[in-house]
């Protein structure tokens, strides 16, 4: 049993690192590929459209750096706080002038994103395990 628990705490760290990395990937390659569209979405958002360039490098590339695991406690960091922020200003502020199942659904994906940010926090915590360039360079 006690094999198991330890092969297990291996390969745990892998499995969220690249199941959270794979939210922030495909969320920067959509960026990319409907880039007018994000742009003015997050003008009607109150959120100036040249940031998007940036939005993109910080998913897309953190969310490349934490699937290998490289700088993983900073990658971390830097995600878990944009998701907190953008939870907040996509999903809670809006929810705040609607009602029934349009709030609701706001409201769940504001949770989802403490969620995610709460997991990245387990990332930046314990670090990004064996099976990670970091455990190869020793950052």
């Amino acid at each position: 049993m006690e094999q198991l628990i330890k092969t297990l705490q291996n390969i745990a760290p892998v499995t969220g690192r690249v199941l959270l990395s794979l939210l922030f990937i495909t969320a920067g390659y959509g960026k990319i590929a409907g880039y007018e569209g994000t742009a003015g979405y997050m003008e009607m958002m109150g959120v100036p459209g040249g940031l998007l360039p940036l939005v993109i490098l910080l998913e897309l590339g953190g969310g490349l750096l934490l699937l290998v695991g490289y700088q993983t406690r900073l990658v971390a960091f830097l995600l878990g706080g944009f998701t907190v922020i953008a939870g907040v200003l996509f999903h809670l502020i809006p929810s705040s002038g609607m009602e029934g199942m349009a709030a609701q659904n706001e409201m769940i994906h504001f949770w989802k994103n403490l969620a995610i940010a709460g997991g990245l926090g387990f990332v930046f915590t314990y670090g990004a395990g064996i099976l990670s360039v970091d455990n190869r360079v020793k950052v």
